[in-house]
C-alpha cells in the first residue's frame, strides 16, 4: 500500500550536525530565529527562516528571502557544511525527552499516494502558509523540513529499527532545549528492501505533523510535472521528506489559543455568555502581584478548559447537550471551545485565516498564556485538554478533519539534519 523509498540525504558533516541542526521553521518568530542563530553562521535557520540575514523591515514572504534561502544552501553545499550521501539511503531518527523516547525512520514518501489519500490528513491548511512553503521548496529545490507521520504500530518493524540502534550512529548529540537527537543510516540493500515490504503492508500512512509541508510539496511536484515533458514519475520532486514513527510512541500535548479583544463585548457580557454553554468556575481571584496567585494546572480531562482574563484563571466545563459525543470530531475539546465559544462569542468563523486568533504550543506552559494576555497584546487564552493519537487516527479514517492547531507534537525533529533535494 504506501510507498517509501530511500534518498542520497543531504546532511551535516559530522563534526557540525549539531550546530547546523535547528528548530523548525514554524516554532519560531523571525526576531527569535535571529537572535537563535546570530552568533551561528552553520545554523539551518539561515535556509529555513532566511529573512533572518536580511534586513528586519524585510517581509518575510517577499521573494528575495527564498532567494537569499536558496543562496544560502549551496553556500552550505559549497563550504562543504552539508554533504549528500553517494546512495540511497533510510535513516533511523531517535529523539530522548526526559522519560520519553520515539525512533523513526527517514524516508521520501510518495506524493501519489498523498493525492490517492494512502497518507490521510487530518486538518485543513491555512493558504497562506502553503503557498510559503511552496515558494521555499520550489525555489529551494529541496524538503528541508521532515512531514511527521504516524501509522499503527508493527512489531516486525519495531525490530528492524531496534536492531539498527544497536549500531554506531551517524549523529548524538543533545540540543539546548535538554532533547536527545540521535541518527543512524541504513545503506544495506536487503535491510532497506524488507523495510520497504513491511510498509507496502500497512493499510495507510497518517499525517501527524506537516500538512503545509505536504501539501505544498504536492504542488510542487503538479507545477514540475507541467512543466517537464520528459515527466516519468521516477523523479525526486514526486516525493517528499518524512520521518514515520508508530503511534503507539507519539506524545501529544496541549495546542491552546489566545485571541486579541472580546468582540467588542464587555468583561461581564462575555462572562455571561460564556456560562450559556460552559459551567463556569473561577479559580483564584485578582491579585496585586502575579507572584502571589496559587499554581493552576493544566486540564487534566476531557471537555474541561481553562481560561485566563484580567489576571484570573477559570474553569470551564461544557455543559451536556452542548456536543455529540459519538462525533469523533464534534467532541474534541478544540471543536467544542471554537462551536460555543470562538465562533458565537468571539466572532471567530475560519481560525485559518483570522488574524484575531493565534496559537501556543503546550511546551510553553500556561505561563506562556498568562504572558501574552498580561503584555496586553491578547485578551483572553483558552488552555485545551490535548487531543489523542487514537483521535487523530480516527478522524482521518473517518474522512474528516480537526479544527485548525488542534495537535502540538513534542519533542520536535530538528530541521537540517537531513534534506531531501527535488
Amino acid at each position: 500500500m504506501p510507498y517509501i523509498k530511500p534518498f542520497k540525504g543531504l546532511r551535516p558533516a559530522p563534526n557540525l550536525a549539531e550546530k547546523v541542526a535547528s528548530p523548525p521553521y514554524d516554532v519560531l518568530s523571525s526576531d527569535e530565529a535571529r537572535k537563535l542563530a546570530e552568533d551561528n553562521p552553520y545554523s539551518f535557520l539561515h535556509i529555513s527562516k532566511p529573512e533572518i540575514d536580511l534586513a528586519i523591515e524585510t517581509n518575510q514572504y517577499d521573494e528575495k528571502v527564498y532567494k537569499k534561502g536558496a543562496e544560502n544552501l549551496k553556500k552550505f553545499i559549497k563550504e562543504k557544511i552539508l554533504i549528500q550521501d553517494e546512495e540511497p539511503c533510510f535513516y533511523i531518527y531517535r529523539l530522548i525527552m526526559g522519560k520519553h523516547t520515539q525512533s523513526g525512520i527517514v524516508a521520501s514518501a510518495s506524493i501519489v499516494d498523498y493525492n490517492n489519500s494512502k497518507i490521510k490528513i487530518h486538518e485543513y491548511t491555512r493558504p497562506d502558509k502553503e503557498k510559503d512553503r511552496t515558494t521555499h521548496m520550489d525555489i529551494l529545490n529541496a524538503n528541508t523540513g521532515p512531514v511527521f507521520l504516524t501509522y499503527h504500530a508493527k512489531e516486525s518493524i519495531n525490530e528492524i529499527v531496534n536492531k539498527i540502534q544497536k549500531q554506531e550512529p551517524i549523529y548524538d548529540f543533545t540540543s539546548n532545549d535538554g532533547i536527545k537527537h540521535t541518527i543512524w543510516k541504513i545503506d544495506n540493500t536487503k535491510i532497506i528492501e524488507r523495510i520497504q515490504s513491511e510498509f507496502n503492508d500497512l493499510d495507510y500512512l497518517y499525517i501527524s505533523d506537516g500538512h503545509h509541508r505536504s501539501a505544498a510539496a504536492a504542488r510542487v511536484q503538479e507545477i514540475r510535472k507541467r512543466n517537464n515533458p520528459n515527466h516519468t514519475g521516477d523523479e525526486e520532486y514526486n516525493y517528499f521528506l518524512t520521518v514515520i514513527f508508530p503511534d503507539d510512541q507519539m506524545y501529544i500535548m496541549d495546542y491552546n489559543r489566545v485571541v486579541k479583544d472580546l468582540n467588542r463585548l464587555s468583561e461581564s457580557e462575555f462572562l455571561n455568555k460564556v456560562s450559556e454553554k460552559f459551567n463556569l468556575e473561577k479559580q483564584n481571584k485578582t491579585y496585586p502581584s502575579k507572584a502571589d496567585q496559587p499554581q493552576v494546572d493544566k486540564p487534566t480531562e476531557k471537555h474541561t478548559l481553562r481560561m485566563y482574563l484580567n489576571n484570573c484563571w477559570y474553569k470551564l466545563k461544557a455543559k451536556p447537550g452542548t456536543f455529540n459525543e459519538n462525533d469523533p470530531v464534534d467532541s474534541l475539546d478544540v471543536s467544542i471551545l471554537h462551536k460555543n465559544l470562538m465562533k458565537p462569542i468571539l466572532g471567530i468563523t475560519d481560525p485559518r485565516k483570522d488574524k484575531r486568533i493565534n496559537f501556543v504550543g503546550g511546551i510553553r506552559g500556561l505561563e506562556e498564556l498568562v504572558k501574552l494576555v498580561d503584555s496586553g497584546k491578547y485578551q483572553v487564552a483558552f488552555a485545551l485538554y490535548p487531543t489523542s493519537i487514537n483521535e487523530l487516527m480516527n478522524i482521518a479514517d473517518s474522512n474528516k478533519v480537526m479544527p485548525p492547531k488542534s495537535t502540538w507534537f513534542e519533542p520536535k525533529l530538528r530541521s537540517g539534519l537531513i534534506i531531501h533535494l527535488l
